[in-house]
């Protein structure tokens, strides 16, 4: 690519039953439309719908019967 950047992983990943990852600068909006920008090299977002932290993953996925981990 032009732009210097290496693809030698993704930027996004969906773990199966957890969260999303997201490595490097990245901006999300909340059900509520509030923005949230991401400040680590890797960033996990909660899918479930369960965690405290909202939009970011508190690890209640965990804890969470299998049938309602996201896929």
């Amino acid at each position: 690519m032009s732009d210097g950047r290496s693809f030698d992983h993704p930027d996004i990943v969906l773990c199966p039953g957890g969260p999303m990852l997201l490595r490097g600068k990245h901006t999300l909006e909340d059900t509520d439309g509030v923005v949230h920008r991401t400040h680590r090299p890797v960033s996990a977002v909660c899918r479930c719908g369960k965690s405290a932290t909202k939009p970011w993953c508190d690890g209640t996925h965990k804890l969470l019967p299998p049938k309602l981990r996201p896929s």
